[in-house]
């Protein structure tokens, strides 16, 4: 299973210090059906502990999904900065996260060439 961020959640995760590993993890979780919240249409909220911290006062994540294809990343929050998300701003991240689940291998490819998608390195030793 591939796992990707957008380049917006990229800037989110490198300001607020979340490892790659915390983001792998959360995956993990998902893949095991541990799914913090399912909003529909393929899309999921995951919690991901700051650094240093657990899980239940970090941050919430809003992940495209979908199961043994692909996770895409696409926002990230702190639950102390915002209790959740607008209606308008959950169906935004829903048609955004459509719209990535459906592309193929090559368009995959495409937006990681335009740095628009980067790949989270989910099966490598040193996760920074």
């Amino acid at each position: 299973m591939r796992v990707f961020r957008t380049k917006s959640f990229q800037r989110f995760q490198r300001k607020e210090g979340i490892s790659n590993w915390s983001l792998c993890e959360a995956i993990d979780r998902a893949k095991r059906g541990l799914i913090d919240a399912d909003l529909g249409q393929g899309l999921i909220k995951q919690r991901v502990a700051r650094p240093g911290e657990g899980r239940s006062g970090g941050y919430r994540t809003i992940v495209a999904y979908r199961d043994g294809e692909r996770a895409v990343f696409l926002f990230g929050f702190a639950k102390s900065a915002q209790a959740n998300l607008s209606k308008a701003d959950e169906s935004d991240l829903k048609a955004v996260g459509a719209m990535l689940l459906a592309l193929d291998a090559n368009e995959i490819d495409t937006m990681i060439a335009g740095r628009g998608l980067t790949e989270v390195p989910c099966n490598e030793e040193d996760q920074v």
